[in-house]
């Protein structure tokens, strides 16, 4: 339970506090850093063989039809088949009765490293918001600190079905650091890319630490369990429109040949890039520079051009939304942009941003998503529930480049896969099951989560971790930061 005095008292002198100087932390981890060659710290379940039965499945691939009831047939992490009944005598069954079986949620742009902040920042209270909050504390932490954040915002995106995190790490203070936070997305199971990034603080002519960037990768490039893989994620580019001065001040932004200078490194090493872009549009200004290809992913698509979407499909750029975030921006700053991507066949994917002032929800953001197509454009674009699940599980496999591995129930590929149970209160009697996921299901729904083979989840509960751990570790290091940040105690 959060100390609600604590809060109540950083909310009434919060303000002040912000501003106050403080030193780095000098304590290290409870736990070393644990490189790719170490054991998870956290013991997880098997990769056995298992059958789901009974579920109606959504595969979300054109060759492989959708059963109203169907099973799925899982073996060493591949999914082995999918069909209305399929005899496996030595699986271990999951029954699937009255539950929705869809490919695991994939997010595509999550900054897990401030996950902590979430008792801290208030919505409605600008000297307590996010980017305030992120640009005071986020210097402060130390490797400890991100590994706790990962631990705490990978928990909740699992239990909301999402099996597959692009982590935005763009608070990565050391190489130490991106070690932290790849650990805990070993530990927790999840399937992701770690978007290596710069501090929260650092000096825009600074380059990005391309020795410790190519240290990582050496490190932990191929992770030898294929869950893991590596990019970067770089500054911004223009003046940004959202966060004022902290923002500004905390997250960088650069001219184009300072950005060139990183995504140049970054490619060198073979390195897929993303980066922000909340600001005016620079796909223009990145078009003339010739940094545009298809290992470039933009977040934030809000005021792009016609010519500028052309430009997006004929180079191959992916574009991130995240609904739940943008809807909340002025609507001066841009609307979200989705039909119009569609439109013009820009490839596009779901994400959550952060979890410090709002829950991950892959379920919300696509009602999110709906309601504001619906209500800006309509039938002149047409977008069907199905659509939008596509776009939250395959559509962000094809973003990161995995899905010839994941993000639909097809043979062959690996297994995650989420069941959701139709049965309860706020869902039954379920109907069309599209209509169910999109319209009606929230994470409380969530059954069964399961990771590559490895059932994380099971009847809403977690199967090999202690989640109120995880929380009470990433509170105290909420607390501490707080401290040597010298906020009111």
């Amino acid at each position: 339970m959060i100390d609600t005095k604590l809060s109540r008292r950083a909310l009434m002198r919060g303000a002040a506090a912000l501003g106050t100087a403080a030193l780095l932390p000098q304590r290290l981890w409870a736990q070393p850093v644990a490189r790719s060659g170490a054991p998870a710290l956290t013991p997880l379940p098997a990769r056995g063989e298992l059958l789901v039965r009974g579920a109606t499945v959504l595969t979300m691939d054109p060759a492989v039809p959708d059963l109203a009831v169907g099973d799925v047939h899982v073996r060493d992490g591949a999914i082995v088949a999918v069909a209305p009944k399929i005899d496996a005598p030595s699986a271990q069954v999951i029954d699937g009765a009255g539950m929705i079986a869809i490919p695991g949620f994939i997010d595509t742009h999550f900054h897990l490293w401030n996950a902590l902040f979430r008792i801290y920042i208030r919505a409605d209270v600008p000297a307590l918001g996010y980017f305030p909050v992120t640009a005071r504390l986020g210097p402060l932490m130390a490797p400890e600190d991100s590994y706790r954040s990962v631990r705490l915002g990978a928990a909740e995106a699992l239990a909301a079905g999402v099996t597959t995190v692009h982590n935005w790490a763009h608070n990565t203070r050391s190489p130490e650091h991106a070690d932290a936070e790849l650990s805990g997305m070993r530990d927790m199971g999840i399937r992701g890319r770690f978007a290596y990034g710069t501090p929260v603080g650092m000096a825009d002519d600074a380059p990005m630490d391309l020795a410790g960037l190519a240290r990582v990768k050496k490190d932990w490039m191929p992770d030898k369990e294929n869950l893991l893989t590596l990019g970067i994620c770089s500054r911004n580019l223009g003046a940004l429109t959202i966060g004022g001065s902290a923002a500004a001040a905390s997250r960088g932004v650069l001219t184009v040949e300072q950005l060139k200078r990183d995504w140049d490194g970054a490619r060198a090493l073979g390195l897929p890039i993303t980066m922000h872009t909340s600001g005016a549009s620079p796909v223009t200004a990145l078009e003339r520079a010739g940094l545009l290809g298809p290992d470039v992913q933009l977040v934030h698509p809000l005021l792009t051009t016609p010519e500028e979407r052309a430009i997006l499909k004929a180079r191959g750029v992916s574009y991130s939304t995240s609904p739940q975030l943008e809807s909340r921006r002025a609507s001066q700053l841009g609307v979200i942009q989705l039909g119009e991507l569609l439109e013009a066949g820009v490839k596009v994917s779901l994400s959550t941003d952060h979890i410090a002032s709002i829950s991950c929800d892959p379920f919300s953001s696509m009602r999110i998503l709906f309601a504001l197509h619906s209500h800006r454009i309509g039938a002149k674009v047409p977008l069907t529930l199905k659509r939008l699940l596509q776009l939250a599980t395959l559509d962000g496999a094809v973003d990161l480049g995995i899905a010839g591995r994941t993000g639909s129930i097809t043979p062959g590929k690996r297994a995650d896969l989420v069941l959701v149970r139709a049965t309860d209160v706020n869902m039954a009697p379920a109907g069309d099951p599209y209509e169910a996921i999109v319209s009606f299901a929230f994470p409380g729904n969530v059954d069964t989560v399961i990771v590559d083979g490895r059932v994380l989840r099971r009847a809403g509960k977690f199967t090999a971790y202690d989640h109120a751990r995880i929380v009470a570790e990433a509170r105290d290091a909420a607390y501490a930061l707080r401290d040597k940040a010298k906020w009111p105690t």
